[in-house]
This record gives structure tokens, sequence and C-alpha cells, in this order.
């Protein structure tokens, strides 16, 4: 009787977990980390939050569930809402009729419109980049289409990548865009889902070292969704060319720091170990092989926290604060912030400033407290830094010292 008791018990913490999940957008729903006692393996000190000098404006409100921002030349911005729509905000308005031509979106769970990227060379060619969940319930994968913004529509809207692999339920679709300087871009995709999610007979998660597939990589490709013949799968068998990096499971920010061509992203773990990676092509980041994440109900993923080909995250937390959108700080506005990342964070409600040293180690962490679920983080043209909270009524913020 006692072990169907327990049983019983494991099931229906198992199931709660699953549903907080599915419910969360996020690694996990729990309550707030403290901010200054996270744990990570730098060593690096982390600054309190209160000790923050930070400015707060509030641009825009009135989003539902933003998700991600880029801007025009001309200095408009564009701000994708999960379920579905493209917002314009011009000189701090939001225009009041969202962008028509659309593709049609999945909008479930964690997945509906994500990223929007403007293409390098927007004022010739006039192209956007969105990424965005497409299909049903049983099968669905993450999608890119590429169009032309008229300043009010989509025109010759074309699907130029989708995973090759179709999935079921509304977990892990990644999807964050950064471009490198040769005008190729980079596409994070998660790794489909938690357990008990399956794919091919195995957990879902273990897509993330099958390098035939999508889910679980960072890809690269060119502006027309074809493979550059330059990646470093390209002449390997039984490995899909388009991948770049592989071992992922949830990446929610990417960036490239242009002054030292690094690569920089972090990803969800599950309950805790939650990653901030230095990412370099051809490299395995060795999700569910090695992790500091355990599973949501409390046991270990595997004992490995590190292995011989494998490489090891510039630092994580425990527990999770569900890094989001990622920007790598390079313009001359605030000297303090020079050569510094700002990570968003879902469960943590604020934007962690990580400082590193020349060789891209974590020299210190602290957090500005936003109060709510923080999406996106991006530097605007003027220098600042603008984010976007994932709420039902959203807000655009723009951060800047206080003096």
């Amino acid at each position: 009787m006692k072990a169907k008791i327990n049983t019983l018990r494991m099931s229906l913490s198992i199931a709660l977990g699953m549903a907080m999940i599915m419910t969360s957008g996020c690694s996990l729903t729990q309550a707030s980390p403290d901010k200054s006692q996270v744990a990570q393996n730098t060593g690096a000190p982390t600054t309190p939050a209160a000790k923050q000098n930070i400015k707060q404006s509030v641009v825009v409100e009135g989003l539902e569930r933003p998700w991600s921002i880029a801007w025009l030349p001309d200095g408009a911005m564009l701000i994708t809402e999960r379920p579905g729509r493209l917002r314009v905000v011009r000189n701090g308005v939001l225009e009041p009729t969202p962008v028509t031509g659309l593709p049609e979106v999945f909008a479930v769970n964690q997945g509906g419109l994500m990223d929007v990227s403007v293409h390098p060379r927007f004022a010739e060619n006039g192209f956007i980049y969105l990424t965005y969940s497409h299909g049903t319930n049983d099968a669905n994968r993450t999608r890119m289409a590429r169009a032309v913004f008229d300043g009010k529509s989509l025109k010759d809207v074309k699907v130029v990548f989708e995973v090759n692999k179709a999935k079921s339920g509304g977990q892990h679709f990644g999807s964050r865009i950064t471009w490198l300087p040769d005008n190729t871009m980079l596409l994070a995709i998660g790794d489909g889902g938690n357990p008990p999610l399956q794919l091919e007979g195995e957990l879902i998660r273990k897509q993330a070292q099958n390098r035939n597939s999508h889910l679980g990589k960072i890809l690269r490709l060119n502006d027309d969704g074809s493979i550059p013949k330059d990646n470093p799968f390209v002449n390997t068998g039984n490995a899909n060319p388009a991948v770049w990096s592989y071992g992922h499971r949830n990446i929610q920010g990417l960036t490239f720091d242009a002054g030292n061509k690094r690569v920089w992203s972090t990803e969800h773990g599950a309950r805790g170990g939650d990653e901030l990676n230095l990412v370099e092509a051809g490299k395995n980041y060795g999700w569910p092989i090695v992790t500091y994440s355990r599973e949501y109900s409390g046991g270990e993923i595997t004992k490995e926290r590190s292995r011989p080909g494998m490489v090891d995250p510039k630092t994580y937390w425990t527990p999770s604060p569900a890094p989001s959108g990622l920007a790598f700080y390079s313009n001359n506005r605030v000297p303090d912030w020079q050569g510094d990342l700002f990570s968003g964070e879902l469960i943590g409600q604020g934007v962690r400033h990580i400082e590193l040293d020349a060789k891209g180690n974590v020299t210190n962490q602290n957090v500005i407290d936003i109060g709510q679920r923080v999406r996106d983080v991006r530097t605007g043209p003027d220098g600042l830094l603008y984010v976007l909270t994932d709420e039902q009524d959203g807000r655009l913020i723009r951060l800047e010292p206080a003096s």
C-alpha cells in the first residue's frame, strides 16, 4: 500500500510540474530566486540589485506577450506579440493597427510569433525575418519566414527555413536570430520539449545530440535560407549541413560581439542549471549528457557535469532565473557598460548585468529589478537598453544610468 501511495504521489508531482511548465513559457515556474545568492560555477561575485542606479522609463504599454524588438533604419521599432501580431512603434508611439500579411502562427503554450530581425542591408532590399511555430498540437515545428516590409504590411512572404523534424506539444521552439559580419545568420532552435515527450522512440531532448536533427541546435544559414558552404558539418556524414553547434536545450538569448568576433547564448535548464555559453562553430555543449540541471520531479538528469569534447558553460545559475533575450553592449553612450552582457530573466523578473574580462570570463554580475517577466533585451540606436516584459499587458521599457 505504501509503495502505491508513493508512486501516486510521484505521479502527481510530475504531472503538476509538467502543467506548470506548459503554462509558464519558461524553464520552471517557481519563486523568484534571491538575486544575490544564485549559485554559479565562476566564483564571480554578484552585486545585490538594491545597489543599482538605473533609471527606468516606460516607452510603450498595452503589448500582449511581446517577444522581440528590432529597429528599422529610420528609428522605428518592430515588436512581435506571441499570439501572432507584429507591431510598429514610431517616435515612441505604438501604432494602433498591427502589420498585415503575417503567416499563420501556431500560438499555444510557449509557441507563437517569436523573433523579428532586420536584414543588415534592409535599406536596399526591405527584408525582415520572423520566427514562429507552425502546425498543430500533434505535429508542429519552428519556421522562419522572410518578407518585404513596406511600412504597414508584409509582401512576398516566403518560408525560407523550417525544422526538419515535426514534434508534438507546445514546448521548446527556440528561437533567436543573430547576424554575422558575412551576412549569414545564426538561428537557435530548442530541443523540442521535456519528458515524457518522445520522438522516434526516445525522449525528444536526446535530439540535441543527433546532428541530423535541427532540434537543440544553433544553425547557420544564408539570408535566403540556403546553407553556407563553409558550415562545420557540410562534409561530415550523418550530420545536417545547417548545424553550426549542438547539445543545446532551449536557447532564449543569442547575440554577437563584433569586436571580439564572439557568439554568446543563454539557455534554459530544467530545474536550475540555466547556462551562459560562449558558442563556437562545430562544438558540442553537452545537453542532455552533461548538465547542472535536474528533472522537474527533482531527480538527476545525469551524474555528469563536464566531459572531454563538450564545452562547459561560462557560468550557470541555480535556482533558475530563466534567462531570455541577450544583448552584448558595444556602444560609447554608457562607458561603464562597454563589453558587458545584459540578459533578461523571466522568473527572476529583471535584467542581469554580466561583466566580462578580455578572455570572456564572468567577473561580476548584478540584477536590475524590473518587477515583471523580461522576455527581450536589446541595445537601441541611441545606445540605451530596451526591455520587453512578457505580460498580458506588456511594456517596452528604456534603461539608462540615473546620473
